[in-house]
């Protein structure tokens, strides 16, 4: 479903996903696994397509963008905006109503039935802005969803979630697999990766190991990111580009 061919992404020159290839398998969740500041959300937003990579490209088998649900970081999102639970729900329904199109009665029933899943029915017209960080995001993946996309691709969505809500959203994630989707998440947990997610990339900038993931976090491996990763902060090397638009 997706393929990357030798993808860098820089900034300011330095890079931060370094000559990046592999291949995403379909229908399984894979988590993109590494030290801080290994490029893990950047490669996400890459193949989402909200950063444009130096060289390299993102092939997309069989889909378009249409077909993805991106969650971000929590911390990316404005929750100021006067908008109610049930309405940032509804709006996961774009691809068939349009950004500012009429939302049905069957949608209306989906949206319902999705904040059920989350278990947020009872906060169905609260505005976003009094929920927790644990409610905000049950309320991100009901919108997951509402969309009904065959990839997903989530960025570190456990982080500042309690326990009980984690584990429902991993469940979630166990769902989707079942029904067939993509999923590919920023994680930081071992226990989550191990449990949860079958295929692991095992990120340093560039790619440690990909595969399964029983295979790929190895103490070796995880060593080897670490050693990477202390390398990449201590020494940040200019990654020039050649005329053709090429990173070397």
């Amino acid at each position: 479903m997706i393929t990357l061919h030798n993808l860098t992404v820089s900034y300011q020159r330095h890079p931060a996903v370094h000559h990046v290839s592999g291949r995403f398998a379909p229908g399984l969740a894979t988590a993109i696994f590494g030290p801080n500041g290994a490029g893990k959300s950047t490669l996400l937003k890459t193949i989402m397509g909200a950063i444009r990579p130096d060289s390299g490209e993102v092939r997309f088998d069989g889909i378009s963008r249409k077909d993805i649900a991106y969650l971000p970081q929590q911390s990316e999102i404005d929750r100021s905006l006067p908008v109610s639970v049930i309405d940032l729900v509804s709006s996961g329904h774009w691809r068939s109503s349009g950004l500012f199109g009429q939302v049905g009665r069957k949608q209306d029933q989906l949206s319902w039935d999705a904040l059920v899943t989350v278990g947020l029915e009872d906060f169905a017209l609260h505005p976003v802005s009094a929920l927790s960080s644990g409610q905000f995001q049950r309320v991100l993946f009901a919108r997951i969803l509402v969309q009904d996309a065959r990839l997903i691709l989530l960025d570190e969505p456990f982080n500042a979630v309690d326990a009980r809500t984690t584990f429902d959203l991993l469940e979630l994630v166990r769902r989707w697999q079942e029904e067939g989707r993509t999923v590919i998440a920023v994680l930081h947990d071992y226990e989550q990766v191990r449990a949860y997610f079958p295929q692991t990339l095992l990120m340093a900038r560039e790619v440690v190991a990909w595969g399964a993931t029983s295979s790929v976090l190895s103490d070796d491996n995880l060593r080897r990111a670490a050693d990477t990763a202390a390398h990449w902060q201590a020494n940040a090397p200019v990654c020039a580009v050649d005329v053709t638009g090429a990173a070397k």
